[in-house]
């Protein structure tokens, strides 16, 4: 499922959402309208990182163990995380927002570094299954 979200620039973007997680979510945005935060600043409206980071997150990342952890970090972890997934370039571009395919690669490139294994083992795997059929 995809969650359409409102990122700095204020242009729609949809993010992938793994269904094991949308029933927490779902708790979250019940009764809330269309288009509309799910967590929402103080006076309501869009929370902003300031007011997210000061609010709740770096306490959170110090309980964990993780001082100094920020949401940028969490969004490379969840390109590396999609990206190990199978993700393709164009998929991650539209999570992330990015203006082009090129610009995704330019930061995220060395991610699909490890990707030449898996290229291989999946021609081979076609290789083999074409071998088999004849």
């Amino acid at each position: 499922m995809q969650l359409d979200s409102q990122p700095k620039d204020y242009e729609a973007r949809s993010i992938p959402v793994p269904a094991s997680l949308l029933a927490e979510l779902k708790t979250h945005v019940d009764g809330k309208d269309a288009g509309s935060p799910a967590f929402a600043a103080a006076r309501g409206g869009w929370l902003r990182e300031r007011v997210f980071r000061h609010g709740w997150f770096d306490e959170a990342a110090e309980m964990i163990g993780q001082d100094g952890l920020t949401p940028h970090e969490m969004r490379h972890t969840a390109a590396s995380l999609a990206i190990s997934a199978g993700a393709n370039v164009k998929a991650v571009q539209r999570m992330l927002g990015y203006a082009s395919a090129a610009a995704t690669l330019d930061v995220y490139s060395d991610l699909f570094d490890s990707d030449l294994d898996t290229v291989s083992a999946a021609l081979d795997e076609q290789i083999l299954q074409v071998h088999t059929v004849r």
